[in-house]
């Protein structure tokens, strides 16, 4: 069976805009709007995991690869979005999470993460061996010749865990591969950057050239035609309060360059924030793989918000009854700042601002904790009692308002909460899938 992947590739050599967009987040909510939003285009949905999310030992998520699955599977069942839609990615899968050990140890550590996502049926494996371990000297940027060997030495290891999977599983479809030296950190930028520098064509090439030879010095020159993207910086990032757009111009070269290599498409990671026609033109110039994740969590958040103000009218501060969400996001991620205390800088007002607005969303981590968790099904159980008049909606949700009155959703807060990650989605599918754009075009209007 042929890689839903690789069909797009294919179609992008034939200049045929067409990409995917990769959803990297384990928030239920955004994965069921995914899965909502995949059913009425009938398209794949890609769901990616990173390292430290799920890894071996639980990740921050809890979750091994086989976990992560099952809870996938668990939401598709529910959505009654079919499971052969789905594409399972696996994120910086390397040594990401061990950089404190010496390269020896922490690369078994990351032989074992590759090889339990690849078991556990997880065929999009972004191998990122980019990061410097405990033994690799501080003094000098890490190689490429280094990164490509160790690259090659995991998709080794992966190649030989497909074929014990499919001893178990005849019909199991084999993963393909997107490689990468130059990648975002994962989870966004932890400082401001001033100039986002587009990946040089030579370092492109020499990352393409280098990992090629590291293929055949471990003798799986084979696998390298299951390389289908690599990951490149093309000029976009965000920070708090900023963003840095994709301009095409500065990008020529770098996009330019595709045309030497007919397989291979560009993955671009921290497309988060970008406008409908700058993700459209990202795809028409081959960076055919958009990854989404802060973004999806950010709408969520401020859907969050407003539901909690129009509880809060509602309630006319009814302590008893109420949810009190926004205070009890705070109160936790107070309690426990080590999921954002590297990513914000400044005063007590800039960071108390930043926990709550920051374009990356570190309120993400926290979102999916049993008290935040409960504090939102408080909120939707108190909004569905009450039956949210129009007015408040329009003052608090106006982009979900215009669709009530259209009749595209229902008046209902768990209603909301999804279609303001959908809103998000339809912007990356109105760049990835040309035959949708008059559906998504009303959408966005």
């Amino acid at each position: 069976m042929k890689h839903p992947l690789k069909n797009i590739i294919d179609l992008q050599k034939k200049n045929i805009p067409v990409g995917i967009c990769s959803i990297c987040s384990s928030n239920k909510l955004v994965i069921e709007a995914a899965m909502k939003r995949g059913l009425e285009l009938n398209t794949h949905v890609l769901i990616e995991a990173t390292a430290n999310q799920v890894n071996q030992y639980g990740g921050y998520t809890g979750m091994k690869p086989q976990d992560f699955r099952v809870y996938i599977e668990k939401i598709a069942g529910r959505m009654g979005f079919p499971m052969e839609k789905v594409i399972l990615g696996g994120d910086h899968l390397g040594p990401l999470t061990w950089v404190h050990l010496n390269e020896a140890e922490a690369m078994v550590e990351a032989g074992v993460l590759i090889r339990q996502f690849v078991k556990a049926g997880f065929t999009k494996i972004h191998v990122d061996t980019s990061m410097r371990v405990a033994d690799d000297d501080i003094g000098k940027p890490l190689s490429t010749e280094v990164i490509a060997r160790r690259g090659a030495k995991l998709v080794q290891i992966a190649e030989r865990a497909y074929e014990e999977l499919l001893v178990e599983n005849e019909n199991a479809m084999q993963p393909v591969y997107v490689i990468g030296s130059e990648v975002p950190i994962p989870g966004g930028a932890q400082e401001e950057e001033e100039g986002v520098q587009v990946t040089r064509v030579a370092d492109f090439n020499g990352t393409v050239d280098l990992f090629k030879r590291a293929f055949g010095e471990y003798g799986i020159e084979d696998s390298w035609e299951k390389v289908i993207a690599v990951v490149v910086q093309p000029g976009v990032e965000f920070g708090d309060d900023s963003i840095h757009e994709y301009d095409r111009r500065s990008a020529w070269t770098l996009t330019d360059a595709l045309r030497d290599f007919p397989t291979i498409v560009l993955e671009g990671h921290s497309t988060d924030y970008q406008t409908p026609q700058k993700l459209k033109e990202m795809v028409e110039d081959g960076i055919a793989i958009l990854k989404v994740g802060p973004a999806l969590t950010f709408a969520l958040r401020e859907a969050l918000f407003s539901l909690n103000r129009i509880e809060n009218e509602l309630l006319q501060n009814d302590g008893e009854k109420a949810s009190n969400l926004v205070e009890n996001l705070e109160s936790v991620m107070m309690r426990n700042p080590s999921n954002w205390k590297k990513h914000y800088h400044g005063d007590e007002k800039k960071l108390r601002l930043s926990r709550k607005y920051s374009f990356s969303d570190r309120a993400r981590y926290y979102i999916g904790i049993k008290e935040i968790e409960e504090s939102i099904e408080t909120l939707i159980g108190n909004l569905r009692e009450q039956s949210i008049p129009l007015s408040l909606l329009s003052q608090y949700v106006p982009v979900q308002y215009n669709k009530i009155r259209k009749g595209l959703i229902k008046n209902d807060p768990y209603d909301i909460l999804l279609d303001s990650v959908v809103s998000v989605m339809d912007e990356y599918y109105y760049a990835v899938v040309p035959d949708t754009i008059s559906t998504i075009k009303n959408n966005l209007s």
